[in-house]
């Protein structure tokens, strides 16, 4: 009877140290948030006013994509608009929007709207994209609960990314 309890005993000592619990004191160490960024990008009728962006590794199917486009910069600080971004005429209907889709191995970014030829240079040509991947994990664990996603400096503290040195993709 005794080797049958020490045998129990040195299972359940192995099952409960195998299992851990490595995100207390707010520390995760199993999910990874990223920021890349696509710059020079230019939209025409050749590549169909989008952009494919290839991912290496492709990302979790629960992971959560975030693309941002410099829209300026004010006083040597750049800002980022969360996409889809739409821009109207002056008579208040839609001119044409930025928007994105993605899958598990790329993410297009493209314009949509009528006459994309004719809307100015500066708002098609040498674009920046910042693309953030923030796993799943957040959504399903209330990490990510009231967050203003149009706000890419609150999304970047809120994940503790360092985007001081931001991976550039092509």
């Amino acid at each position: 009877m005794k080797k049958i309890l020490t045998l129990f005993a040195v299972v359940g000592l192995m099952a409960f140290t195998s299992c851990s619990d490595d995100d207390n004191n707010n520390t995760d160490y199993d999910t990874i948030s990223e920021v890349f960024e696509v710059s020079g990008v230019n939209f025409n009728s050749a590549n169909s006013f989008s952009t494919l962006v290839d991912l290496n590794p492709v990302i979790y199917e629960s992971d959560v994509i975030l693309v941002y486009r410099l829209s300026a910069t004010e006083n040597g600080r750049d800002i980022w608009k969360l996409l889809p971004d739409t821009y109207f005429f002056a008579d208040g209907t839609r001119n044409f929007s930025y928007e994105f889709d993605f899958g598990i191995n790329n993410i297009n970014i493209f314009m949509d709207g009528n006459n994309l030829g004719t809307v100015e240079p500066l708002l098609r040509t040498n674009q920046v994209f910042r693309i953030v991947i923030v796993p799943g994990a957040f959504s399903t664990t209330g990490k990510s609960a009231k967050l203003d996603y149009s706000d890419y400096n609150r999304v970047i503290a809120k994940y503790n990314i360092d985007d001081s040195n931001v991976k550039k993709l092509n």
